[in-house]
């Protein structure tokens, strides 16, 4: 087993406008019963893409400009709300690589961290600016770089940011803890031996 590093993240972007972005409208809690995370691959913005009776709503992810996009641009505050795990899920799980957003919900970014699934902070007015060209040219792709924190694309680059812990995490392959212990066993299994172990009787 590897461990995936991320130094940057390529494709093309969907703005997903607005503040307070929180995790009961990324997915609906009546999702939450799923058996594994696959299921949720389709699920998100259900409510804000579908009324009751499933018909389709005006939503910038089911918009045909930006099909196949694996960027998303949101506003302050993206995930806030409940703690849920299964919001970051629905999203990497849906095609999404990254998020780009004024700010995060700190549950929310250490859960999409944790996963594998890049949140990168930049100003209202870069964010705004980006999805502006963005809806003029959306066949463009951005590249978030997590080396010189910045995304760029062929017309010009914005300042990104992102906790040094996190960026760290990412670029090094540290973010998944099962997958480094694992790659990690003979230390954790040597580790192990050298502890006192105890016994316990009934």
């Amino acid at each position: 087993m590897s461990l995936t590093k991320f130094t940057s993240i390529t494709g093309a972007c969907v703005p997903v406008p607005g503040p307070d972005m929180d995790t009961d409208r990324i997915i609906p809690s009546r999702f939450l019963k799923c058996i594994t995370f696959d299921e949720l691959a389709n699920v998100m913005f259900w409510d804000e893409r579908f009324d009751e009776n499933g018909k389709s709503k005006s939503h910038p992810v089911d918009d045909p400009r930006f099909r196949g996009a694996s960027i998303i641009l949101g506003g302050a505050n993206f995930g806030c709300g409940s703690s849920r795990e299964h919001a970051p899920q629905t999203i990497r799980r849906s095609g999404i690589k990254a998020v780009i957003a004024e700010s995060f919900a700190e549950i929310f970014f250490g859960n999409s961290t944790g996963i594998g699934l890049p949140c990168v902070c930049a100003s209202a007015e870069d964010i705004a600016a980006l999805s502006q060209y963005v809806s003029e040219h959306p066949e463009t792709e951005i590249t978030i770089d997590l080396q010189s924190m910045t995304a760029s694309w062929p017309d010009g680059s914005i300042p990104i940011r992102m906790p040094a812990e996190a960026r760290e995490a990412l670029t090094r392959g540290r973010w998944d803890s099962i997958a480094e212990l694992l790659v990690n066993l003979d230390a954790v299994e040597k580790k192990n031996a050298e502890l006192p172990q105890v016994s316990a009787s009934c």
